[in-house]
C-alpha cells in the first residue's frame, strides 16, 4: 500500500482542493479501506473561503484555455492518457483498495480513461459545425461550436476516476475547465488523478486549473455548484434522489445538467438463448463491483421453458463464487464499499421476504475485518412487488419468469429506471423488436451481451429516472459545447427571410 500512495504522489495526509495550487482548510477525512478495515491516508476537505478561490481559478483557466486551438488542447489530453498508461497498475491499486472492487475491474476502470483520452484526441480535431443553404442570395448560414465554460462534475464511489475522465478529457479538448468533487468515499483517486493531470499541465503549459479538484460533502460543494451561475454545467452521476435536487437547483438558474443516476437492469432470457452465455452474462453482471455498478443486471427474466436451467446454472456458479481480498487475482468478488452498503442490501433482501419473495442462496453477513463482506443473494420475486422495482445498490439479484415477449418487454420496462437492458436470443425477429421503438425503453439496449461493461464509444446514459444524461463517446462532446447560428451577408443588399417585405419604399434596403 505505502508504495502505490509514493508513486502516485500521495502521503498518509493529504490536501483535497487543487486550482492550480493545493490545499484544504475543511474538515480531514480519514479514508478507511473496505477490504480490511485499515485506514489508507486522510483528505483535507474544502473550506468555503476554499471553494470561493477554486471556482474563481478555474474560470480564470477557462478563459485563457477557450482561445487555445483544439488540436492543442488535445495534444495536453493525449499526454494525460499517456501518464495514465505508466500508472495504470498503481492508480488501479489504489481504486481496488478504495472501493474493494477487484483488481482486474480496478485496472480496468483505468483502461477506461486512456480510452477516451484517446477518444477525445482524436475529436479535438472533430468540433464541426455545419453550412446550410441559406434561401436568401448571397448569404452563408453556418452553425459553429464554442466553449462552455467551468463544467462541474460530481462523480460517484463505485466509479471513481473512469466517469470523471468521461466529462473531463472531452470538456477540456472543447475549450472549458473542471471542477470535480468526487464521492467523499473514494477522496484519494481523485487527488491522486488530478496530480497526474498537474504534472502534464505543467508540461504542456497549460494552466493546471482547467482541473480543478474540490473534496467536500454537499453543502460546502455539492450545492454550491449547483448554485453557482458560474457553473455552466454540472454533471452528476449517484442516486435519484441527489439528481432531482441537482436538477431542480441547476435549471432553475436555467442552467444545464448531465443526469447519470438509478438503473434497475434486466436481462432477458428467450428460449433459443445460449444458456451458457446467458448465465455468464448474469454472472457477472450481478456480481461485478459486489452488485456495485449503475449498469449492475438486477433483474432476469426468464422464459418459462428455461427458466429450472438458467436458476441451476446460476445457483452453482453464486456456490462456487470466490470472496475475498479484491487484490487477490483469484478473488470474483470484494467488499462492499462501507458498512452502511451492506446495510442496505440486507435491509431490501427483508422487503423481499416481506413482500412475497424467496431467497435461493446468500445473502449472509461475513464476519470478516472490515465488516463489509456478504454473500450474494440470489431470489425469485414477482416482478410488480414494491422491492423489484427498487434499485439495490449491491448483489441482490431478483429471478423473474414470462409466457409470451410481449410479456417480456412489459416486465423489462416495468420500473422507474431505464439505464441499460440485454436480450439474449438467437430469434432474429425478437432481437430486432427488442431494440426497436417498441422494445426496451432504456438508453442502453444490448443483443448477446450483457447489462454490464459498456465501452467508450458509445453515448452512455438512460431515461426515465435514470436522468436522460449521456456521457462518454458518440457525439456526446455536444453537450459541453454551445451552439452558435451565424448568418454572414456578403452582398449589398438586405432581404429579409420568408420573404417579408418590410418598409418596402424607396432606400428602404430591402428587396
Amino acid at each position: 500500500m505505502q508504495h502505490v500512495l509514493e508513486k502516485l504522489g500521495l502521503t498518509y495526509d493529504n490536501p483535497g482542493v487543487f486550482d492550480g495550487e493545493w490545499r484544504g482548510g475543511g474538515a480531514k477525512i480519514d479514508k478507511i479501506s473496505p477490504i480490511d478495515g485499515r485506514r489508507l491516508a486522510s483528505i483535507h476537505t474544502a473550506s468555503d473561503d476554499d471553494y470561493s478561490k477554486a471556482i474563481a481559478r478555474a474560470h480564470e483557466a477557462f478563459l485563457k484555455w477557450r482561445v487555445t486551438p483544439g488540436p492543442v488542447r488535445g495534444e495536453t489530453v493525449r499526454r494525460l492518457g499517456n501518464a495514465l498508461r505508466e500508472l495504470k497498475h498503481e492508480l488501479g491499486q489504489l481504486v481496488t483498495l478504495e472501493t474493494g472492487k477487484i483488481i482486474a475491474e480496478g485496472e480496468g476502470e483505468v483502461q477506461e480513461m486512456i480510452d477516451i483520452c484517446d477518444f477525445a484526441v482524436g475529436q479535438s480535431r472533430m468540433l464541426y459545425g455545419l453550412t446550410i443553404q441559406s434561401e436568401r442570395a448571397s448569404h452563408r448560414l453556418m452553425e459553429q461550436w464554442h466553449p462552455l465554460g467551468v463544467v462541474a462534475v460530481i462523480t460517484a464511489f463505485n466509479f471513481p476516476v473512469a466517469v470523471w475522465s468521461w466529462n473531463a478529457a472531452l470538456a477540456a479538448v472543447c475549450g472549458n475547465a473542471t471542477v470535480w468533487k468526487p464521492s467523499e468515499k473514494t477522496p484519494l483517486a481523485a487527488v491522486a488523478v488530478t496530480k497526474i493531470c498537474e504534472r502534464v499541465c505543467r508540461e504542456t503549459g497549460a494552466d493546471p486549473a482547467i482541473f480543478t479538484l474540490l473534496v467536500g460533502d454537499r453543502k460546502t460543494v455539492g450545492q454550491k455548484l449547483a448554485d453557482d451561475p458560474r457553473i455552466s454545467l454540472v454533471s452528476a452521476t449517484g442516486s435519484v434522489a441527489m439528481g432531482l435536487n441537482v436538477a431542480k437547483t441547476v435549471h432553475g438558474r436555467l442552467g444545464r445538467t448531465i443526469m447519470e443516476l438509478g438503473g434497475n437492469n434486466a436481462l432477458v432470457v428467450a428460449p433459443s438463448a445460449n444458456l451458457e452465455m446467458a448465465t455468464q452474462s448474469i454472472f457477472f453482471g450481478a456480481i461485478g463491483t459486489a452488485g456495485q455498478r449503475c449498469t449492475s443486471t438486477r433483474r432476469v427474466i426468464m422464459h418459462e421453458s428455461v427458466a429450472s436451467k438458467v436458476r441451476n446454472k446460476l445457483l452453482a456458479g453464486y456456490k462456487s463464487l470466490s470472496i475475498g481480498n479484491p487484490l487477490d487475482r483469484k478473488t470474483v468478488m470484494g467488499p462492499l464499499v462501507d458498512k452502511n452498503a451492506v446495510d442496505l442490501v440486507q435491509h431490501s433482501i427483508q422487503r423481499l421476504k416481506d413482500e412475497g419473495g424467496e431467497v435461493l442462496y446468500g445473502g449472509d453477513r461475513l464476519t470478516v475485518p472490515g465488516d463489509c463482506y456478504m454473500k450474494p443473494c440470489l431470489a425469485t420475486a414477482k416482478p410488480d412487488i414494491e422491492i423489484v422495482k427498487h434499485e439495490t445498490f449491491g448483489p441482490l439479484l431478483y429471478l423473474l419468469t414470462y409466457r409470451d415477449f410481449d410479456e417480456a418487454i412489459a416486465i423489462q420496462n416495468g420500473v422507474p429506471q431505464g439505464l441499460t437492458s440485454s436480450i439474449f436470443t438467437n430469434d432474429v425477429r425478437e432481437a430486432e423488436k427488442f431494440v426497436s421503438a417498441v422494445g426496451s425503453d432504456c438508453g442502453i439496449a444490448n443483443v448477446n451481451t450483457g447489462t454490464s461493461g459498456a465501452e467508450i464509444g458509445g453515448a452512455f446514459g438512460g431515461e426515465k429516472n435514470t436522468g436522460g444524461g449521456r456521457e462518454s463517446g458518440s457525439d456526446c462532446w455536444k453537450y459541453y459545447m454551445r451552439r452558435q447560428t451565424n448568418t454572414i451577408n456578403f452582398s449589398s443588399e438586405l432581404p429579409l427571410a420568408q420573404g417579408i417585405q418590410f418598409g418596402a419604399g424607396e432606400g428602404s434596403g430591402t428587396s
